[in-house]
């Protein structure tokens, strides 16, 4: 017989039922018959194929491309830099690309002994830890006469049979020893009013695997801001009273004391039991009195306390007629930042005067960072002030830190990179400390005594 026909004989008779004395839970211990086999031809008809079971093709792809970014660096005072010696080099101020940092050195000696600063030299280097970091690069040396004949050094416009450029680590560089002979450059159109301008382009290589993804959800931006400022809005479960100069604002104790521990302090830690009822919770709302804050202020840092972001900027800028930095509602606002030790609003403040910083300001500037421990805008002051020590030396702000701050005058005049070097090497700094020195004294610029001005 066919062994695809399978087996034809018929199926076993059934079992005789069991004797009347068997008790009923005897047919627990009996098998059933088994059913009669199906014959394999009708289960490989049914059976579904091997390609039917085969998952869905998948696909990925290697990506290797650059993340470009640029800088440009001014070096002002070209003929004053020459003679510092050869391999001795300005260096740009740090900036990120690719998630490194990087930096431009200006060699106007030149970096190499032999050529006996026939050459000035100029380098990008790895100025943050890295390891092995490929990267293309670009040098140009801006043509300032308007022709647009700009000396340009660059990998990005050619093919590289070695491939992109490897820095191994921290302090390694890229560049050119003989950038330019000297002689040549002084007299071209790259060198204005004793000034050069550069241009540097970082593209690091980076690699990523690309793979589709067939569906994706776009998750919207938190809105808790939105929800717990409509809760302040419409006083809904207020708890708690803070009177400051007499306006009462209607605030969640709970939601205060979240966001700063001075408020949680005030109001839980110092809480007696006769201020409760029978079952702790309070009989009538708390009043509590504010007296050292503006009542626009306390407003401004509850905006703050229950949206996480500043009032509109217009009312951050303005101040009385005088236009003092003190008096703005920003310069307030980071008092209170202090005060009730809100980090964030505090940042926030010190990034928006950062923005002002000009001559005038930046002296009464620092004296308010200082004043409120806003760390990170007094050093942009102290840096301000020593890349424009000249002229904020004449400026009132300067003398105000005289009489208010006499110890951040000494600070400016340690952030002016190499001052006392300068000094004792008869550079063009040594005016700008004399200056300095005269006005600490009650001196002017041309050495007569005068009447320091608040």
């Amino acid at each position: 017989m066919d062994e695809d026909a399978g087996d034809a004989s018929p199926p076993p008779a059934p079992l005789p039922p069991p004797p009347a004395h068997v008790h009923a839970h005897a047919h627990h211990h009996l098998h059933p018959a088994p059913a009669p086999p199906q014959a394999p031809a009708a289960a490989a008809a049914t059976a579904p194929s091997q390609r039917d079971m085969s998952a869905s093709p998948t696909s990925s792809r290697s990506v290797t491309e650059t993340v470009n970014g640029s800088h440009r660096f001014v070096i002002q005072g070209y003929s004053l830099a020459k003679g510092m010696g050869v391999g001795r080099h300005i260096a740009s101020e740090t900036f990120s690309v690719g998630g490194f940092q990087w930096a431009v050195y200006f060699y106007p000696d030149g970096k190499n002994p032999e050529d006996n600063s026939a050459y000035v030299s100029v380098f990008i280097a790895l100025a943050s830890e890295g390891t092995d970091v490929r990267a293309l690069f670009e040098l140009t040396l801006l043509d300032q006469s308007g022709k647009g004949k700009h000396k340009v050094h660059s990998h990005f416009d050619r093919s590289l049979e070695s491939g992109p450029y490897t820095l191994k680590y921290r302090g390694s560089m890229w560049g050119y020893k003989r950038f330019f002979r000297r002689t040549a450059l002084e007299t071209s159109d790259f060198l204005k009013d004793d000034c050069l301008k550069i241009n540097c382009t970082v593209g690091v290589v980076v690699s990523s695997i690309d793979y589709s993804r067939p569906h994706s959800i776009q998750v919207p931006d938190s809105d808790i801001g939105y929800h717990f400022g409509s809760l302040l809005d419409n006083q809904e479960g207020v708890d708690v009273i803070l009177n400051v100069g007499g306006e009462r604002f209607h605030a969640h104790r709970l939601v205060l004391a979240a966001r700063s521990h001075v408020f949680r302090s005030q109001f839980f830690d110092d809480e007696s039991d006769g201020e409760k009822s029978e079952d702790g919770e309070s009989d009538e709302l708390r009043e509590f009195f504010i007296d050292d804050m503006e009542p626009k202020v306390f407003k401004a840092m509850l905006h703050f306390i229950y949206r996480d972001t500043l009032v509109d900027e217009y009312e951050l800028g303005a101040s009385s007629s005088d236009g003092s930095v003190f008096d703005t509602l920003t310069a307030k606002l980071l008092a209170a930042a202090d005060k009730y030790d809100l980090g964030r609003l505090r940042s926030l403040c010190e990034s928006y005067l950062c923005k002002g910083i000009t001559v005038a300001s930046v002296a009464s500037t620092l004296a308010l960072a200082e004043r409120h421990r806003a760390m990170e805008l007094k050093a942009v002051c102290l840096k301000f002030s020593a890349e424009n020590l000249s002229a904020v030396i004449r400026s009132e702000g300067f003398f105000y830190l005289k009489d208010n701050c006499p110890s951040l005058q000494a600070e400016i005049l340690k952030t002016v990179a190499g001052c006392e070097e300068q000094c004792s090497s008869g550079g063009k700094s040594q005016s700008v400390c004399a200056q300095l020195a005269q006005l600490s004294d009650g001196g002017d610029t041309s050495g007569r005594r005068v009447r320091p001005r608040i």
